[in-house]
């Protein structure tokens, strides 16, 4: 009966099968189904028989791991999470012969002629041996003399200098799967690209979208790559972390930067002359055109002349999210905005967005002028500004000589009439310019950390009643009562509440953040708005008493996520909200007075999946600990600081109890790490881990340990005070074999004579020493190290 049932549910969902969605189902079902099924000796062999379809090596590592709490299914949980070490273990072509003449069933990706998309995100173990074997005919996976076949391919497509990049039509019979237009390989570490690519435009001719997100080794020309073998690819997404250091925000002390570690181009060269123009081995003319959605987010690798010679082509392109791409300068950014005349969706945080890029969206598109002295003159129903649905440019500062001054951002905004989507965050951005915005359509907003003023933000709202998504957080202005910015177009007789008895009125909110000003008769006023709230974040500034926060379930039923920085708040007060709102996805109680205890988590919160506690539980022991354990089971991210209590046997609670965590930050926890860190190195998904002060008895090669037994492992912070031996050795400059995924490594040093000097900073201890960082980023050219005022 249970056989019946998983194949009835296989053929309901071919388009979409992958082991992830096939395990979460059985094991929900099997899991609500238990009472039924004991008792019965044939039903427990069904039960033995189902689980055994699922091919636990392909299972995402971050799935596999986290299922190894569940009483149930952690055996088969371990099992998976040890096949997928193995697989990651061997060679490409080593897998094949590890294998020995055993079945390879279990190793093929599940592809149908319905199957739509090909998820293998969140999958490291995933080898171009593996993708090869599911591409095969079923009738010939198995024969031996196909395997001899796979190796001689696998091991043609991985020459080192790249000159044999083809797979053997006669020597390989792979299948064509032309239903299949998504494909998602992000994370992927063992995935050759050249040798994906190269799959991908002989199985799936149809193929529209590729995310390769996270792979460091995903260069521009790989790119290039892409496109020329799959000339349909409309959209490419190669998200990285975004870097670091933002200029805007740090100030850099000193800075070096190492030779290339990656070579752009194996035996195939670039030519770059001081016009920028540049030679590719690739002819991309009428594959480039395709594109209509381009994703680089935090890209710093990616230089002028790399977008200046896609740019020439990419005639179609729509959506643009160039965000973190620290190394294009504004005339870059500008140029390409001018060549790509269809553009809709701009994203530019964090870059150096200025007065070019504004006059390149400003200017009708016919009579554009080069000249950074040309003025704005009437607005131009024609320019790209006029037709832009989505504009990010937070963390965009607009200095030195290619600053965007108030009158230009004042005509962007003035000409921006169809956005939807606009983010002006930690910008100059002041009340004349905001009140020129002309838009109606807007259904997110976000102005947190400007000087903007309550009165002017309301004349925004009052003309977008679609509004769904607000952030004013941060902004010191947003509720005085008198106006003083000259030319405002709004009375200085302006009332603080306002603003929020038009959002009520106006407006349904599904997300909010506000800080300055915000209070009990606030959260009134915005009643009407807030009651499909799924998110609400309450910043410095804002007061929200405990009669209020008590009401908060009432008036947002709806809630998933909750942020209170520097709120008063009580057992009474946590109890409710976990006890009303079920659908709490993250909560964050940062820096918030009261008297709290253990009792306030002492309920079970099966929804939760992010907590962050910043100073709120001092009180917390290893016992408290094992309690949030059991009543918090599906944790991926947790957060703790200043718990005090805590000793070395927390390591092991955490990774007992939150095995699947991809985000572990501990900071000022006691004695957490005084006897070393092992336990932590269970949690085998980690992504993001930061330890501070937690104890001086972090293992001298602890970096190096971590970026290879937690594969996944992109961003590492650490603090010299807990430095066994005072110092970290660091991963070399030219082998990527020692550290997977790492993207980025901060080491502060405080103030405190804990600190030993450490031999990184060592060019830098004849000035004044105050906080200091050591900051590591890695991209697909080279390590760049940088040593910052701040603590990061």
């Amino acid at each position: 009966m249970l056989m019946v049932l998983f194949k009835n549910y296989v053929q309901a969902t071919l388009q979409e099968i992958f082991e992830k969605h096939l395990s979460d189902a059985l094991f929900i079902w099997l899991d609500s189904n238990t009472k039924q099924l004991e008792g019965s000796s044939k039903t427990e062999n069904e039960f033995s028989d189902i689980l055994k379809q699922i091919r636990i090596s392909l299972l995402p590592l971050w799935f596999a791991s986290g299922k190894r709490s569940s009483g149930c299914f952690s055996e088969l949980a371990n099992e998976s999470v040890n096949s997928i070490f193995r697989l990651m273990k061997v060679t490409t072509t080593g897998s094949i012969n590890a294998l020995g003449d055993s079945d390879l069933s279990h190793l093929r990706i599940r592809l149908t002629e319905y199957s739509k998309r090909m998820d293998l995100s969140g999958c490291p173990q995933i080898t171009p041996m593996i993708l090869l074997l599911s591409l095969l005919p079923n009738t010939h996976s198995f024969a031996l003399a196909l395997r001899k076949s796979i190796k001689e391919a696998v091991s043609n497509l991985e020459q080192a200098d790249g000159s044999k990049y083809q797979i053997s039509q006669g020597l390989l019979p792979t299948l064509s799967f032309e239903a299949v237009q998504e494909v998602d390989i992000s994370g992927c570490l063992k995935l050759h690209l050249e040798v994906a690519i190269e799959c991908f435009s002989k199985s799936f001719p149809c193929l529209r979208k590729v995310k390769a997100a996270y792979l460091l080794n995903f260069r521009t020309t790989t790119l290039y790559k892409l496109v020329q073998k799959c000339p349909l690819v409309s959209e490419v997404d190669i998200t990285i972390d975004m870097n670091p250091l933002i200029s805007s925000q740090v100030s850099v002390i000193s800075s070096t930067s190492s030779s290339p570690v990656i070579p752009l181009a194996p035996n195939r060269p670039y030519i770059v002359d001081h016009s920028f123009s540049m030679t590719y081995p690739y002819h991309l003319g009428p594959s480039l055109a395709n594109i209509t959605k381009l994703t680089m987010e935090g890209r710093s690798d990616v230089c002028d002349s790399d977008v200046q010679y896609f740019s020439k082509f990419c005639v179609s392109l729509c959506y643009l999210n160039l965000k973190g791409c620290i190394s294009l300068t504004d005339v870059c950014i500008a140029n390409l905005i001018r060549r790509c005349t269809k553009l809709h969706s701009i994203l530019v945080c964090h870059t150096s967005f200025g007065m070019n890029s504004i006059l390149a969206l400003c200017t009708a598109s016919r009579s554009f002028s080069n000249s950074l002295t040309a003025k704005f003159g009437k607005m131009h129903l024609d320019s790209l500004a006029s037709n832009l649905q989505l504009l990010h440019m937070g963390g965009c500062k607009f200095c030195s000589s290619t600053a965007a001054d108030e009158a230009s951002l004042l005509e962007l905004l003035s000409q921006t009439q169809m956005l939807k989507s606009l983010c002006l965050r930690d910008t100059n951005l002041v009340d004349n310019a905001l009140c020129n915005f002309s838009g109606s359509l807007l259904e997110m907003l976000d102005v947190s950390n400007t000087m903007i003023s309550g009165a002017a933000l309301n004349l925004v709202v009052r003309a977008n009643p679609g509004l769904k998504c607000l952030n004013a957080r941060g902004c010191k202005n947003l509720f005085w009562t008198e106006n003083k910015t000259k030319g405002a177009k709004f009375s200085s007789s302006y009332s603080c509440g306002e603003l929020l008895t038009d959002l009520g009125k106006t407006c349904r909110l599904e997300e909010i953040a506000l800080g300055w000003g915000f209070s009990y008769f606030s959260l009134q006023d915005l009643k009407p708005a807030i009651l499909s709230l799924r998110a609400m974040t309450v910043g410095l500034g804002g007061t929200l008493p405990e009669d209020a926060l008590i009401l908060l379930p009432t008036i947002c039923p709806l809630l998933e996520s909750l942020v209170l920085y520097f709120q008063v708040i009580s057992d009474c007060t946590i109890i409710n909200m976990i006890t009303s709102l079920r659908q709490l996805r993250t909560l964050s109680l940062c820096y918030c007075l009261g008297d709290i205890s253990i009792s306030s988590f002492n309920l079970s919160m099966p929804s939760l999946r992010k907590l962050r506690l910043e100073r709120v539980t001092p009180w917390m022991t290893n016992n408290d600990l094992v309690l949030l354990t059991q009543n918090c089971t599906k944790l991926v991210e947790l957060a703790l600081l200043g718990c005090k209590l805590l000793n070395s046997d927390a390591q092991c609670i955490i990774s007992r109890g939150w095995p699947g965590l991809i985000s572990i930050h501990l900071e000022d926890c006691g004695e957490l790490t005084k006897k070393g860190i092992s336990s932590l190195f269970n949690c085998t998904a980690l992504e993001d881990l930061l330890l501070r002060h937690n104890g001086p008895g972090v293992q001298r090669n602890f970096i190096l340990d971590a970026a290879l037994k937690l594969p996944m492992l992109r961003q590492v912070s650490l603090d010299l005070c807990d430095a066994s031996e005072g110092d970290f050795d660091l991963p070399d400059d030219e082998d990527e074999s020692d550290r997977y995924s790492l993207r980025s490594v901060k080491i502060a040093r405080c103030k405190s004579g804990r600190c030993n000097a450490g031999s990184h900073f060592a060019e830098v201890l004849a000035k004044p020493a105050h906080r200091e960082t050591l900051v590591l980023v890695w991209n697909s050219r080279n390590l760049v190290r940088t040593v910052v005022k701040e603590r990061l």
